[in-house]
């Protein structure tokens, strides 16, 4: 049986369209999950930066807002898409609103924290603006923890840009 990547996996757009990332297969992928109401929300600006700056090159940013952490993005998908847009610029995918933890969690989830275990192990996602980096082959190659902003993944980014 092959190992799944994240090429496997398939997600909903935050308009409702069906989104198999395997669209984005040989791509850089940064993975986050998001939310509109939280001390981190900033980063939307800093995500959209990293999109303008690499897209061409071939990265995809892909934002995944969740409402599981204090209640931080209630609003309904439209709502979240035009606060995106209105606030920070957003023009890299959004996905529909979903979970990342538990049995409710998406798919891509559970096994983006299977195959990148937080601190001390924990598969969980611990809060808004967890980010995951996948390389061209589809396999994760490092998780960040909300507080690394998007300007601090840049060499990462590089590298696996030039790989």
């Amino acid at each position: 049986m092959n190992t799944p990547t994240a090429f496997d996996f398939e997600a909903v757009t935050i308009d409702g369209q069906p989104a198999p990332l395997a669209a984005w297969r040989g791509r850089v992928l940064l993975i986050v999950n998001t939310a509109s109401a939280c001390g981190f929300t900033p980063q939307f600006s800093g995500l959209q930066t990293m999109w303008q700056t690499y897209r061409e090159r071939g990265l995809t940013v892909l934002g995944f807002p969740s409402n599981e952490f204090g209640g931080q993005d209630a609003g309904s998908d439209a709502e979240i898409a035009a606060f995106c847009q209105r606030n920070h610029g957003v023009s890299f995918p959004m996905m529909a609103k979903g979970q990342v933890n538990g049995r409710m969690a998406q798919p891509l989830w559970q096994w983006l924290g299977e195959a990148a275990p937080g601190v001390l192990g924990t598969r969980a996602i611990k809060w808004n603006f967890t980010k995951f980096l996948v390389g061209r082959d589809g396999r994760v190659i490092k998780r960040y923890a909300p507080i690394d902003s998007p300007a601090t993944l840049v060499a990462d980014i590089e590298s696996a840009l030039q790989a």
